[in-house]
């Protein structure tokens, strides 16, 4: 299975007219937010590939409508061709611009919690798809670009293959890099667009159900 990431920058590789040479052979495409809705739907036109997305933190010009055949899967579990994939979009609070996919830690926490039967029922997931890094994993020392310390959490809990996110510019630090790895998960920063590859999922292989104590409870 192959699989394009792209976030927060268009690609002007993507954004020409080769567009349907370079999307030949993707299985399925992963927006991990800040990218114009023109620019989304425009790939449509030239793949058969779904595109999945969740929110980035500048993307409020989505409330006034989501981008035209795409799907959605922010507070999601979404399970494609077996693959699945939890959904989380948005990045730390730093101001109060009520129109911006922005959350606390708290309240990113609850939105987590509120995925755990879902993720639990499907068996657990495979990738992990957000806007936003996990704290102190090539995240920044900004407030803006600090990254979720619930994700940590979901990396110890699920123990996805994949955890794909935006957010952190390449061009911020020229150390950091565009995949790495976290016990055994590798992550991927979808910066612009990254293409990789995956096995072909065998839902057979899973177990019906995954449960365990939650990392999340319900808080007093």
């Amino acid at each position: 299975m192959k699989i394009l990431a792209i976030s927060d920058t268009p690609s002007k590789a993507l954004w020409d007219y080769c567009t349907k040479e370079r999307l030949a052979g993707i299985d399925l495409i992963l927006s991990c937010g800040d990218l114009p809705k023109k620019y989304l739907e425009y790939l449509t036109n030239f793949t058969a590939a779904p595109i999945l997305y969740v929110h980035g933190n500048h993307d409020g010009s989505y409330r006034q409508g989501e981008p035209g055949g795409c799907i959605c899967v922010d507070d999601e579990i979404y399970i494609w061709k077996g693959l699945r994939i939890m959904g989380l979009g948005g990045c730390i609070r730093y101001n109060k611009d009520p129109e911006a996919y922005q959350y606390t830690e708290r309240e990113m926490r609850s939105r987590v919690r509120k995925l755990w039967f879902k993720a639990h029922r499907a068996g657990g997931i495979d990738l992990l798809l957000t806007h936003s890094p996990a704290s102190g994993i090539n995240d920044g020392f900004d407030k803006a670009h600090k990254g979720f310390v619930c994700f940590n959490d979901l990396l110890e809990e699920y123990r996805p293959k994949w955890f794909v996110h935006g957010h952190i510019h390449l061009s911020y630090d020229a150390k950091l890099p565009r995949v790495c790895s976290h016990g055994p998960t590798t992550i991927i920063n979808a910066t612009e667009r990254y293409e990789f590859e995956i096995p072909d999922p065998d839902p057979a292989a899973r177990r019906k159900f995954f449960w365990k104590n939650p990392a999340f409870p319900t808080e007093n």
